[in-house]
């Protein structure tokens, strides 16, 4: 990987997500849903249901809400169209940025995420215009205190692992992204508990930037991570420039 500090970003946002509770229980409740709609309301035969939900009680919501937004996936409540789509685009000193989201209401998303580029300097492109310098990986987090570094080495390459990093309290494992939900059930069948598994867009080749230049990306990639209906921001710069 490049020498983007891809597990500093994750601690950014699993420290800010975790002050802003109500924005957490939205987004999973719409990963839900999205969930049930592609994969059915049958948690055994939907790995990636499976996944949301167990997501959902690690952060202790009520099962109601569980129930109401698997409903909603599979039609059963009011007649919403909830989707996913992505939007790709520049920020600051031509920063490459992926957004993802769930929304209901695709126009509005658009507009809030071309504002907000807008809004720090940036704009938004066509598909493809920069998801061309990224690639689409499945991560998993296996905290080092349930196994040894010999093990889980030898298990991520009987199960094709791409990569293996050694991230301080964690053993992080990136796989082929199709392959992510089927590759949980493989570890959690050999009792390895998974911390947490996402869906990353890893750059092939990344900006450098200074602390300065750095700082105001940063405050963009927050601003749109602040946005209702984003789920995840993705982008390529690193701190390289004094």
């Amino acid at each position: 990987m490049a020498g983007h500090s891809k597990w500093s970003t994750i601690k950014r946002k699993k420290g800010a997500l975790d002050q802003k509770r109500g924005k957490l229980f939205s987004m999973i409740s719409k990963e839900i849903t999205v969930s049930s709609r592609l994969g059915g309301k049958e948690i055994d035969s939907n790995p990636r249901l499976r996944q949301a939900i167990k997501k959902a009680k690690s952060l202790n919501m009520p099962n109601s809400n569980i129930d109401k937004a698997i409903k909603k996936g599979v039609g059963e409540l009011e007649n919403v169209m909830i989707e996913e789509v992505s939007y790709e685009g520049y920020g600051p000193f031509g920063v490459a940025i992926i957004v993802e989201a769930i929304t209901d209401n695709k126009n509005r998303t658009v507009a809030d995420v071309r504002h907000a580029l807008s809004k720090f300097g940036g704009s938004l492109g066509q598909a493809g215009s920069v998801s061309w310098n990224f690639e689409r990986t499945g991560i998993i987090l296996i905290d080092k205190k349930q196994i040894t570094e010999d093990k889980i080495f030898e298990f991520s390459i009987e199960n094709d692992c791409i990569e293996f990093f050694d991230d301080g309290d964690y053993y992080r494992l990136h796989f082929n992204s199709n392959e992510l939900y089927n590759k949980i059930e493989t570890f959690e069948k050999q009792n390895i508990k998974v911390d947490s598994s996402f869906l990353d867009y890893i750059p092939k080749d990344d900006i450098e930037l200074s602390e300065d230049e750095n700082l105001k990306v940063e405050k963009l990639l927050e601003f749109l991570e602040d946005l209702e209906d984003v789920q995840n921001v993705f982008s390529n710069q690193t701190l390289g420039r004094t």
